[in-house]
């Protein structure tokens, strides 16, 4: 007698399997795990600029973003790695928007205007990372505080070249000076905007660094 063997194939109306649901789980987890960093950021930036980094505490950190002590360290595992993150994650965000703008291949008048634009929106909504830098970069670890003045000598360099190319001739080390002149002035005005309306003082500070430079809109 033949036997019959019988077809084991899956029923078309078996679940399917549950593939997406681990990912979407992770997805989560890790959009929250960037979300507290995000926090635990903005609260170390906060404190260091009122009390400066060697008064502040990495308890302190994690108590102003709603985070218990030990937690802390799954994000970061020292205050100078937060401070690092700070200063160097700044730093790259100046160089890379700035190669940015020359990269447009704009006219140098209109390129050295954007230039100034993005500046004076970095000063005026990141005075506490200015007022850190100032005052905590020797706190950096050594090879970090090289890498945050190899950043700034670059982005300062970039500026220099834009500067000689859309206006009198200068020499690359007038027009470094100009530009370290520039940053001074910008860098140190935001907190006006605590007494006066921030757009006015945006007006301002663009048009006296257009003026300083000698630039014109195309």
């Amino acid at each position: 007698m033949t036997r019959r063997t019988e077809s084991h194939s899956e029923d078309a109306t078996s679940p399917p399997a549950r593939t997406g649901a681990p990912a979407v789980q992770a997805n989560s987890r890790e959009a929250a795990k960037a979300e507290r960093r995000r926090q635990l950021l903005g609260s170390a930036k906060h404190l260091f600029a009122r009390y400066g980094f060697r008064a502040v505490r990495l308890g302190d950190i994690g108590q102003g973003a709603g985070v218990s002590g030990p937690a802390v360290y799954r994000h970061f595992e020292s205050k100078e790695a937060v401070l690092t993150e700070l200063l160097v994650g700044i730093s790259e965000y100046l160089h890379t928007g700035g190669e940015r703008i020359i990269a447009a291949g704009g006219s140098p008048s209109q390129t050295l205007s954007d230039l100034i634009d993005f500046h004076v929106d970095f000063a005026l909504t990141e005075p506490e990372l200015i007022r850190i830098q100032d005052r905590d970069l020797d706190s950096l670890p050594d090879a970090e505080r090289r890498s945050v003045r190899r950043l700034q000598r670059q982005y300062v360099t970039a500026w220099a070249g834009v500067v000689q190319s859309s206006g009198p001739e200068l020499s690359e080390q007038e027009a470094t000076v100009r530009v370290h002149a520039l940053f001074g002035m910008v860098n140190s005005t935001p907190h006006l905007s605590r007494r006066l309306p921030a757009e006015v003082v945006a007006t301002q500070l663009r048009a006296a660094a257009r003026s300083a430079l000698g630039v014109e809109r195309d």
